[in-house]
């Protein structure tokens, strides 16, 4: 087992007009599950394929543990990598996919037989053993992948969104046993998602990335509860914060023809700024009804959830700025209804509408 440390890394491809990878500077601890997440064309895919070796970096260096690997050959890096595709080789049992790497290294024939089994034991597939990939469902064959990946006993497993092939469902009980496994065998992990509700399940830590660029990383609960900036704030969440331009006012923000409430701190943090306008956010669970005050939304959507419900409309009508809220889901309000609902003042968030970035420290309170 060992530490990754991106040192700077940047990749830069021929004929592009920026990084794709951009001064990336991340430290991954030794036995942690570390999620990269974010929307198509971040990087996220281009920083794994930078630690395994499959792509080159331009600027700075990579380590794992003491080593530096920047130049080495993927064969030399002492990591096992997932594929979206699995990459299994059809004519061949899941016992011969799974030891074909040991055998293509020259390690006998008993010492395979017992990584294969030991493998299959704890992917719980040792009825398997004898089947071919075509005979096995999409599941089954992640399960190969990962077999693959654990009979190599490496220092660092990689996986690139190795779940988008399965169904929903699958998908849920499947990401449940990736990070049950990972935890049991202690290998420093590094998976690469764009699924931000899979990241959040996931991870001891995620990093958040956009444009080549590392936005954030933390722990999920503190991703959620503190962004760092917008992008983070909207993408992190489901359903999404909700974000409104507003302008500030002496005793809060005003959207519209309403003004709504702003914490002390996060007020005079903004007028320190100088500034005159802000983007305002507020998470789904943080509205309260108004009675007869707040934002006026017209009720669009309405979905029950069972024990949740969030209802999504336009403030002020049609035409006005979408908004989602959970709301009570035994008494939800009707399609058509027009409700009001106030923002919970400790709960709002508050960014610099020019740079981004959150206003006041720390979480809300």
């Amino acid at each position: 087992m060992a530490t990754v440390t991106f040192d700077m890394a940047t990749r830069m491809f021929p004929g592009a007009t920026r990084p794709a990878v951009d001064r990336l500077d991340l430290n991954i601890e030794d036995g942690e599950f570390l999620v990269l997440v974010g929307p198509s064309g971040c990087g996220k895919s281009t920083s794994l394929r930078m630690l395994a070796g499959l792509e080159f970096v331009n600027g700075g260096k990579i380590f794992i543990g003491d080593r530096d690997v920047t130049r080495l050959a993927p064969k030399e890096r002492d990591i096992a990598m997932v594929f979206q595709n699995y990459a299994l080789y059809p004519h061949m049992t899941v016992a011969e996919n799974m030891g074909f790497a040991l055998k293509i290294a020259n390690v006998p024939k008993e010492e395979r037989a017992r990584r294969v089994q030991e493998a299959a034991r704890l992917l719980d597939m040792e009825d398997l053993l004898e089947r071919k990939p075509a005979a096995m469902s999409g599941g089954q064959r992640q399960r190969v992948a990962m077999g693959r990946a654990i009979v190599r006993e490496p220092k660092v497993f990689l996986m690139d969104e190795p779940l988008s092939n399965l169904d929903a469902k699958l998908r849920v009980s499947t990401r449940t046993q990736i990070a049950a496994l990972q935890a049991r065998l202690g290998i420093t992990t590094v998976y690469v998602t764009h699924d931000q509700v899979e990241a959040m399940t996931m991870g001891d830590r995620v990093a958040v990335m956009k444009d080549g660029i590392l936005q954030q990383v933390d722990t999920p609960l503190r991703l959620y509860e503190a962004p760092a900036n917008v992008f983070v704030a909207g993408f992190i969440g489901s359903p999404a914060m909700n974000l409104f331009t507003v302008d500030l006012v002496p005793d809060g923000a005003r959207l519209g023809d309403e003004v709504l409430p702003m914490s002390r701190e996060i007020l005079a943090a903004a007028h320190s700024r100088g500034l005159s306008q802000a983007t305002y956010g507020v998470r789904p669970e943080s509205f309260q009804p108004g009675d007869g005050q707040g934002l006026s939304v017209a009720v669009t959507l309405v979905e029950a959830l069972g024990s949740d419900a969030y209802m999504y409309g336009a403030i002020g009508g049609d035409g006005g700025q979408n908004v989602v809220a959970r709301v009570d889901p035994k008494r939800p309000p009707r399609k058509g209804e027009t409700v009001r609902l106030m923002p919970t003042a400790e709960e709002v968030y508050v960014f610099d509408v020019k740079t981004g970035d959150r206003l006041g420290a720390g979480p809300p309170s």
